[in-house]
């Protein structure tokens, strides 16, 4: 008779060998009253001995007890968003930037793999020795919040990877989701029970994912589909669609509607059919994912700033639903352009209740020819943002009046501005309680400076009541005046005080995103602070050598003069004085995370500019960049005559032919290993 260690390795076997059949493989295995009576043997076991208990038992997907928070955690690999193309023209634009990417001629054929787009949240799953380790959001794409305890639960994830041989660290990237019939079973229950509705999967699956109580995780059965795996440099797969082989020998649900496509013709004959026949699906799919099949040419084209350059997501063309327009009203942004904002009698689009829709400025209001009281065509764009797609004239009452843009700032009255060949109409004073609101809502926001406390209806009474008129006067308020606002106790104002201390020890780079500035966010500020650090350092490249900016990877020449026309306006340099005399450096310390950026640029290939280019025989092409800008040098992606180095490989095209014609120094990676390990 075997001990109570080999019976329940023996009943993990068995339950989770039957979990995969029924979740994974949908060919169930075992009696449901086998499954439940193994299941109590194993948990029986499992309380007289809790030393039996592992990570891998199916007795730990029901949930533990409720945490009292998330861990914001490091993706070891970034977990970027993909690019959209809307139409065909689209995706033949993206498909010509990949083939200038990896030094390909154009028209030259592509192996490409096509997998719907699933309508969920993307999840991050690390493996230690084939047990789930970790799990997390996707979050900013650098960092995520840690949901283990959350994905346990889901019973298409296995908690042990079904290999023989299982690596030592993997990391699984896919997408959870609810299936359309669990979520109508869902808001049925939340009905019987009195309680707001779910608008749609993608929302109800999201919420999910972010209880503090494992237990109510369990209880709404979500799903996934594994989609990219991440090994180590030496075991990974050839292609991606060896990949998806390898996720499905190690126990994961891969999405089975995907196809190898030799061409962009093959692309959209696949789109064009699941467009029609996705209805039919138990889930949402919004799209078809593209994505390069060989993982040497993914690594050799690389990423952008925010998505990966090897694929994209062909979304499909939105539903589309008829409404009567009823009003247009204007709203102040924080730069003071003004956006007209359809309002209309609520429409259902994607699931969700629509009744509000963007119109961007007053040339797209001329397009549409657009009248009070028009039947206007809604859809929703990318099947996210709303949208007025056309006017349908001949449905005009008598009685319509055409649609103009006020005259007047709605918020403090001064004239509006339209400046020629400028697509936005502006308040341009900076007083403007709209523009103030607006600054103040991002300086304070989560990726800025993140001040607990102080919300959208506290900044408007702040505002309104004029003891606020500059970011810098939130560091002059005090406890006593706060607690006499409304809504605003002795605590809750002793707490924003301290919190806005704690924000002045953000890092440069939240400080410099906090400020608005336009086209700067999160991605290229910490870009932007690991080159200058200090804004005296970026002003002064900002305002007189533009192109230090633009030497940055990444970062563009519309971004370069949108930060030498902040730093050159009187007011904001005003600002940034008021807001150091209340104790702000804007300036790299020593435990801000883009000091050892900073301090690799210090490093001995600093001013140096190098290109990779062909199949190196150790290291991939990320690895090779990565090494090189630790020690100060640049990698870019075009050969020019700013070029120092090009680091040639097997099969290096036109670069090398470039390089070579222009007397660019030619490097193969005994060379550039060579280079990375001198010092001075």
């Amino acid at each position: 008779m075997p001990d109570q260690s080999e019976r329940a390795t023996e009943l993990r076997n068995l339950l989770n060998t039957a979990a995969h059949a029924y979740y994974v493989l949908d060919t169930p295995t075992m009696e449901d009253a086998v499954y439940d009576r193994l299941y109590r043997e194993l948990l029986e076991l499992e309380q007289t001995t809790p030393s039996l208990k592992t990570a891998d038992s199916p007795t730990q997907r029901v949930g533990g007890a409720p945490a009292e928070g998330f861990t914001s955690v490091e993706h070891r690999i970034g977990l970027l968003s993909l690019d959209n193309a809307f139409n065909r023209d689209d995706l033949s634009a993206w498909n010509e930037r990949l083939l200038r990417a990896i030094d390909r001629p154009l028209g030259s054929p592509l192996d490409l793999v096509s997998e719907l787009k699933i309508d969920g949240n993307a999840l991050a799953l690390s493996y230690r020795n084939g047990v789930l380790e970790r799990a997390a959001t996707r979050g900013d794409g650098q960092r995520g919040e840690e949901i283990t305890a959350n994905v346990r639960t889901i019973s298409a994830i296995p908690l042990r990877l079904r290999l023989d041989n299982p690596p030592e660290w993997v990391e699984i990237r896919g997408e959870a989701f609810i299936p359309d019939n669990t979520f109508a079973e869902i808001n049925a229950e939340r009905e019987s029970r009195g309680e707001a509705l779910f608008a749609n999967p993608r929302n109800a699956c999201a919420g999910t994912l972010r209880q503090l109580d494992p237990k109510v995780v369990a209880a709404r059965r979500l799903d996934f589909f594994a989609y990219t795996l991440h090994l180590p440099t030496q075991e990974q797969p050839a292609s991606q669609w060896d990949a998806l082989t390898w996720l499905e020998n190690a126990g994961f649900r891969v999405n089975p509607n995907r196809a190898l496509c030799a061409d962009l013709a093959d692309i959209n004959r696949f789109s064009d059919h699941w467009e029609q026949a996705r209805h039919d699906l138990p889930y949402a799919t919004d799209g078809v994912v593209v994505k390069l099949n060989n993982l040497v040419l993914q690594d050799e084209a690389g990423f952008t700033q925010k998505s990966p350059r090897w694929a994209i997501a062909l979304k499909f063309p939105a539903e589309e639903a008829p409404s009567r327009l009823l009003r247009v009203v204007v709203q102040v942004g924080r730069t003071g352009v003004i956006t007209p904002v359809a309002e209309f009698e609520p429409v259902a689009l994607a699931g969700t209740s629509v009744s509000r829709a963007t119109l961007h400025n007053a040339d797209r209001i001329a397009e549409l020819d657009l009248h009070l009281g028009d039947t206007i065509v809604v859809r929703k764009a990318g099947e996210i943002i709303p949208e007025v797609v056309r006017v349908l004239p001949e449905l005009r009452p008598s009685s319509a009046t055409p649609v103009q843009l006020p005259e007047h700032c709605p918020e403090c009255g001064s004239d509006l501005v339209r400046e020629e060949d400028e697509a936005a109409t502006c308040c341009v004073n900076s007083s403007c309680p709209a523009i103030l609101r607006g600054a103040l809502r991002h300086w304070v926001s989560k990726g800025a400076l993140d001040v607990d406390g102080l919300g959208s209806k506290l900044i408007e009474q702040l505002v309104d009541q004029g003891l606020v008129r500059s970011i810098a006067d939130l560091y002059r308020l005090d406890a006593a005046l706060l607690g006499s606002l409304d809504r605003m106790g002795e605590r809750s104002a002793n707490n924003l005080i301290e919190a806005l201390k704690l924000s002045q020890q953000r890092s440069w780079a939240r400080q410099l995103y906090g400020l608005g500035i336009h086209h700067i966010g999160e991605v290229s500020a910490k870009a932007i602070t690991a080159e200058f650090p200090d804004s005296n350092s970026l002003m002064e490249a900002a305002c007189t050598a533009p192109e230090r900016i633009t030497a940055i990877y990444g970062i563009g020449t519309e971004l370069a003069q949108s930060l030498q026309q902040w730093f050159s306006n009187p007011a904001n340099q005003h600002l940034l004085d008021d807001l150091r005399s209340q104790g702000f450096r804007f300036a790299l310390d020593d435990n801000d995370p883009g000091r050892l950026g900073a301090a690799a640029s210090e490093q001995h290939l600093k001013g140096l500019t190098f290109v990779l280019t062909g199949t190196l025989p150790t290291l991939s092409r990320s690895e090779a960049k990565e090494r090189i800008e630790t020690c100060g040098g640049k990698v870019s992606g075009s050969v020019s005559k700013k070029t120092d180095y090009l680091v040639a490989g097997e099969e290096a095209g036109s670069k090398l032919t470039k390089a070579t014609t222009l007397g660019i120094k030619i490097l193969d990676e005994d060379r550039l290993q060579a280079m990375l390990k001198d010092s001075p």
